[in-house]
């Protein structure tokens, strides 16, 4: 079964697709001012694009895993999430609190999906 990669980077891709399977790997936002909600926001935008790319959509999503720099924002993140999320897809989801890669970045989410 071969493996497909969307957006490689020298350290990691963005998305690998095996079978029909598709891996997004974390994404942080580009503009580092937002706050918790914004960079949700942005961040659930991308995901859109990133699935769209991979040939699949948020209501195939399987699992996501998001991580914030203070669980405390975990209220402000909802609001983003549950604006975007389709309730009636809704996938198995973790959230958890962890130092991210700079200070700036204050949510960051992976998924899997299928196609």
């Amino acid at each position: 079964m071969p493996i497909s990669r969307l957006a490689p980077g020298p350290r990691l891709s963005g998305v690998v697709i095996h079978g029909d399977t598709v891996y997004l790997a974390g994404h942080v936002v580009a503009d580092r001012s937002l706050g918790v909600k914004g960079q949700t926001e942005a961040i659930l935008k991308r995901i859109d694009e990133r699935l769209a790319e991979a040939g699949t959509d948020k209501t195939r999503l399987l699992s996501v895993t998001i991580y914030l720099a203070d669980i405390a924002t975990f209220d402000e993140m909802n609001e983003a999430w549950d604006a975007w999320v389709d309730r009636a897809a809704a996938p198995a989801r973790a959230t958890v609190g962890a130092a991210l890669a700079s200070p700036e970045y204050l949510v960051e989410i992976s998924a899997i999906a299928a196609r």
